[in-house]
Formats: C-alpha cells, sequence, structure tokens
C-alpha cells in the first residue's frame, strides 16, 4: 500500500467521516436484539464469535481515543488463528472483554464510537492531512480513517455471515470507501503476489452492486491506470462483494469457481484469483 516515497492520499474528511460514522450505524442496529445464541454465532474469522468482533471494533476505537492496550497474559499461548503481533493485540482486547455481557458489550461500543465521533469532528483540515502512521504505512490521517471503513464495513460482512443475514443492497458509502481501500493495493496483489507477467495488462471486472472496472498494468510493477490502449491481457469477471470476501481470505477461490469467468490468458487470470488474499 503506501510507503513515504509515494504521494499522501488526499480524501474528503466529510465524505470519509460520513462513511465511517453510516458504518458504526449499520454495526449497531446490526447486533442489536441478538439472542445469545446469535451473539455466540461462529463468523468466517478463526476463533472469532459474533461478539468477538464487536469487541475487536471496541478495542481498536479505545486504543485511537487513547486507552491503553490490555496487559498479555504470559500463562496463556496465543490461539492458533493468531499469526502476527496485530493478531495477538487485536486478541487481548477479545479476551479483556470476554466476560462482559452483551447489553454491556453494545453499550460500550456505542460509548467509544460517539467519543471518536467527538473527536473526530474536531479534528482540523491541517491534521486531516498530516502524515502520520497508520496500518498501511505513512500516510495521511485522512487515509488511517479510510482504513477504518474497510475494517469495520469487512466485519459488518463478517457478522452478516454469521447470521446468515445478508445486506439487501451493500452498496452505500462506506462501501464505496471501503472498496477504494481495497483496490489501492490491486498493483501490488496483481503484479506481486499473483504474479502477473511484465507487461501484462489485467482488467477486473466487479460486478453487482458494488461495480466496478480496476485495470492494472505490469511495467515492473503493477500499478492502477485509468485504461488500456489495447485489450487486456485477462479479464476477470466476479461478484464485487465476493471479490472482497476472497481479498479478505474469508472465503477461497475452490469454493467458488463457477462464479468467477475469464477471457483472455486464462492460467494468469486464476494465478491472480488464487493469490487475491492479501488482507492482515
Amino acid at each position: 500500500m503506501s510507503s513515504s516515497a509515494r504521494p499522501v492520499t488526499r480524501l474528503d474528511k466529510t465524505d470519509v467521516l460520513d462513511g465511517l460514522f453510516g458504518e458504526w450505524g449499520v454495526l449497531d442496529g446490526l447486533v442489536e436484539g441478538l439472542s445469545d445464541e446469535q451473539w455466540h454465532a461462529q463468523t468466517p474469522l478463526p476463533g472469532w464469535t459474533v461478539r468477538d468482533v464487536l469487541a475487536h471494533v471496541i478495542g481498536t476505537e479505545s486504543m485511537l481515543h487513547g486507552a491503553t492496550a490490555p496487559d498479555a497474559d504470559t500463562d496463556v499461548s496465543p490461539p492458533a488463528h493468531v499469526r502476527n503481533d496485530i493478531g495477538a493485540l487485536n486478541e487481548l482486547w477479545v479476551r479483556q472483554l470476554s466476560t462482559v455481557g452483551t447489553a454491556e458489550l453494545l453499550e460500550k461500543f456505542r460509548e467509544v464510537t460517539a467519543a471518536r465521533r467527538n473527536e473526530l469532528e474536531q479534528v482540523s483540515d491541517t491534521d486531516w492531512q498530516a502524515v502520520t502512521a497508520t496500518p498501511v504505512g505513512p500516510d495521511s490521517y485522512g487515509r488511517f480513517m479510510r482504513v477504518r471503513i474497510f475494517d469495520c464495513w469487512m466485519h459488518e460482512h463478517d457478522i452478516r455471515d454469521a447470521l446468515r443475514r445478508p445486506a439487501q443492497n451493500p452498496a452505500g458509502v462506506p462501501a464505496r470507501l471501503a472498496l477504494d481501500e481495497l483496490l489501492s493495493s490491486m498493483g501490488f496483489v496483481v503484479g506481486k503476489l499473483g504474479g502477473a507477467p511484465d507487461g501484462s495488462r489485467v482488467r477486473i471486472e466487479l460486478t453487482g452492486p458494488l461495480q466496478r472496472t480496476v485495470n492494472v498494468a505490469i511495467d515492473g510493477r503493477g500499478r492502477l491506470v485509468e485504461s488500456f490502449d489495447t485489450e487486456p491481457t485477462v479479464t476477470i469477471t466476479l461478484d464485487g462483494l465476493l471479490f472482497t470476501r476472497l481479498a479478505g481470505g474469508r472465503t477461497t477461490p475452490d469454493r467458488h469457481a463457477a462464479e468467477v469467468s475469464y477471457r483472455g490468458e486464462e492460467a494468469v487470470g486464476r494465478r491472480i484469483v488464487d493469490h487475491l488474499n492479501f488482507v492482515i
């Protein structure tokens, strides 16, 4: 994603905050009134139930609001699904909140998001555009908040999968900004992870409510481009929401073979789809 050598991502503050606040509202409505069985339903994330996902969001927003991360329990080995330091940190919050009742958990979510909303509304335009440490490397604080939309939106659909309650229309401001964030990495995913040969022109056609056309040119490295001068080397077509679930590792290509089509050099396209999962 971003690095100090790349231009700073400048995003409209009102647009991003509308998306973030809107996503928090969706999460609130999605979990309100759940039964105990639903709160403990397994999500596509190994080891995490619906309540664990909400605890993770609470923990992240709490730290951004200035809270100190929970102390690590040195007597307990990390679960098998914890594969890196970020995962370990997330797990600390999930453990700390594991004994909190679901009504209190939802109240904690509402309290921390209300506090964050008030805090974010006071961020100056200068601070919004200032370069800071983000999960994707040094970039603007605005980019950081778009990453937060992406994270929360992905977790919304983790909860929906667990509850078997798909969104009637997954499009909207949060979805648009989450997809913008995800697609910003497609040069790396197609060129580096997917191993598209130098000179390749890869088009990814997303269908459905999250319809989008993504063009990646490989010239030494992968980069997003508006269009190609000639026909793509390969065109990959699949539903936009499925694309996000594959990129997030929530499902695997072999489970959706009939839902992905290729035109052009199919072997190149299949290798790219097989390596779409890049989200930490």
